[in-house]
């Protein structure tokens, strides 16, 4: 126990200053009651964890989706990590909104990873990052919470995970936009053969084969 307070006084420290911590374990319940306190529609932008093949068409997607809301009423929501669709954190921050992220506690083992332009931060206490359970049609904990804590859902791209959170989403009825976007070429490769998974045979993205028809 003693190992585990240390490991996570080391990640409080190495956040601290730079976000707002709402939980480090939580349950997707504990994170929809924060949601619902804050009294702001929920806009939460899915996408690619690795980087876009046009990094600033998709920052001209946000822009666009963006000036449909007004910023003192909207909190916008990604998953905190500064990778992929969270490189759009600063531009969302410079619109003059505030911002949010939920990820799984897998990622307490990477708090470099965290954007330092999330205001509150979200750990859903979870074994995996998110998506599909094993063997089951059910979604787990960090994706339960995703898809929970959002008014409207807006896809750029994205990939498994992402896939099985819009498709919770169009189950429950929000509202979902999607505009296509290629993921960057090399990087999906290299994470094929990180992964030893066969190499793409399209860079559009999981979420492309359900949405994108």
């Amino acid at each position: 126990m003693g190992s585990l307070s240390q490991f996570i006084g080391k990640i409080r420290l190495q956040l601290r200053g730079r976000n707002r911590v709402v939980g480090w374990s939580m349950t997707p319940e504990e994170a929809i009651a924060f949601f619902q306190r804050q009294g702001k529609t929920v806009l939460t932008f899915f996408g690619y964890s690795v980087k876009y093949n046009d990094e600033e068409g998709m920052f001209k997607i946000v822009r666009d989706v963006l000036s449909h809301y007004r910023p003192e009423k909207t909190l916008v929501n990604i998953g905190a990590t500064k990778g992929g669709i969270g490189t759009a954190y600063p531009l969302i921050k410079s619109l003059g909104f505030v911002t949010a992220g939920i990820l799984s506690t897998e990622a307490l083992a990477y708090p470099e990873s965290i954007s330092d332009a999330v205001d509150h931060v979200c750990f859903i206490k979870d074994k995996q990052w998110g998506g599909k359970l094993p063997n089951s049609n059910e979604v787990s904990p960090t994706s339960k919470a995703m898809v929970a804590c959002s008014d409207f859902l807006v896809a750029i791209g994205g990939n498994d995970i992402a896939r099985d959170e819009l498709l919770e989403g169009k189950a429950q009825g929000k509202p979902i936009q999607y505009f296509p976007a290629e993921m960057n070429h090399e990087a999906a490769i290299r994470r094929a053969k990180y992964l030893g998974v066969p190499l793409p045979e399209s860079f559009m993205g999981s979420v492309h084969d359900v949405f994108g028809k």
